[in-house]
């Protein structure tokens, strides 16, 4: 047993060991405090982090965004198809009608014809009662005996009877003949039913395409964001034009073996294309809405640069070569709708846009005047027009300056 002095003494070595070890432990409830240069850097990551993920975000968004122009291009494409397949079922329609027409105008002259043969075959009849009546053809023919007399009767009614036989078969024929163009009349009717149905349901495509298609056009023309996109991919669309005709010009030196001209390029030759500066005929009749040079937007003050000029003309008047050449383009071009290239010789290129319908094919030549193909909106943000250029080594130039005054 622990003496009283003894145990005093080890309660105060265990109170010192125990404040000892509370001493080294932080204070209850008061975290470790944080190094500054670990917490900037600790947050520096999460911005960084915060970035990325907005990078992400941005991207992904831009992914999903369909080029304007694409997207307008596609409805044109579909536009196209389903008009083509509107007017090939309008064909289709007239040319039917016009059998269905060639069938009742058979049909009224075969009634006609099978009435006179229906009024010809009653009177055989009613003949042929009155003989029957008199107790029929066997006392003609025994009545008198004069052999000549009898032979003649009996002709006679040989006659009468194939005579009887003839306006039955035709009666026959007739009817017969009338029964076939009612059947393929009939049929006819069927399918023009069925075109003007089909011709219906393509029509009401053709109308969601174009709304569509005004959707689109509305955006761009009246809210900002649309016009600031279609602008960036007008200018784009104008880079890759430039470099599809310096790759054309570089192809058809190759041809022609002729060397690039030097750096600072040469002057303009005043022979051919180059002396019809001011007397050139317009590609069509109409007037220019959009001139040549730097444009302004009138409402969001956008400014771009325009290579050629808008003529602002009817949907299917004619274009035309502004000078004899040889078409080294033919086919869509993004931005631009239908597209036609000329290569006038000399370095001189014509560009003809928006086209309805190319009437002119690549690698063909064309005289000055010849019809290359027809006013449209393809690829237009402004309605029907043709977009016209006209370049000296790739480099636009005023079509203002080139055309004729007066148009």
């Amino acid at each position: 047993m622990a003496r009283p002095g003894q145990s005093r003494a080890m309660k105060r070595l265990l109170l010192v060991a125990t404040l000892a070890t509370l001493a080294a432990l932080p204070a209850a409830g008061q975290p470790k405090r944080d190094d500054p240069l670990q917490a900037e850097q600790r947050k520096l990551q999460q911005t960084q982090q915060q970035l990325k993920e907005e990078k992400e975000r941005v991207t992904a968004a831009r992914a999903r965004e369909t080029s304007l122009l694409a997207e307008l291009e596609e409805i044109e494409r579909r536009l196209a198809a389903k008009q083509h397949e509107v007017t090939r079922l309008e064909t289709r329609i007239k040319r039917t009608q016009a059998e269905v027409q060639l069938f009742r105008g058979d049909i009224s002259k075969l009634e006609r014809q099978r009435a006179g043969q229906v009024n010809a075959l009653a009177g055989r009849l009613r003949a042929m009662y009155r003989v029957h009546a008199q107790g029929g053809a066997l006392p003609v023919i025994l009545s008198g005996d004069d052999p000549v007399t009898r032979a003649t009767a009996v002709r006679h009614l040989a006659s009468l009877a194939a005579l009887d036989a003839r306006l039955i078969q035709e009666y026959r024929v007739t009817s017969e003949r009338l029964a076939d163009r009612k059947g393929r009349e009939e049929t006819q009717q069927r399918e023009l039913a069925s075109l003007h149905d089909e011709a219906k349901r393509e029509q009401a495509e053709v109308d969601r395409e174009v709304a569509k298609r005004r959707t689109i056009l509305a955006k761009v023309r009246d809210e900002r964001a649309y016009h600031e996109r279609i602008v960036g991919e007008l200018t784009e669309a104008a880079q890759r034009l430039e470099a599809f005709i310096r790759e054309l010009q570089a192809k058809q030196r190759r041809l022609a073996k002729v060397p690039p001209p030097p750096k600072g390029g040469i002057e303009a030759p005043t022979v051919g294309f180059g002396s019809l500066k001011g007397r050139l005929p317009w590609p069509t009749e109409g007037r220019i809405v959009t001139g040549f040079g730097a444009q302004v937007h009138p409402r969001f003050g956008t400014r771009t640069f325009r290579n050629g000029v808008d003529i602002e003309a009817a949907v299917g008047r004619e274009v035309a070569a502004v000078h004899a050449g040889h078409i080294v383009y033919t086919g869509w071009f993004k931005g631009y709708g239908n597209l036609i290239i000329v290569d006038h010789g000399n370095e001189y290129y014509t560009l003809y846009a928006h086209i309805a319908e190319i009437e002119a094919r690549e690698g063909e030549d064309v005289r000055q005047g010849q019809r290359i193909g027809t006013v449209g909106d393809t690829g237009s943000l402004a309605g029907p027009r043709l977009y016209f250029e006209v370049r000296y080594q790739g480099r636009p130039l005023d079509p203002e300056q080139w055309l004729r005054q007066g148009g």
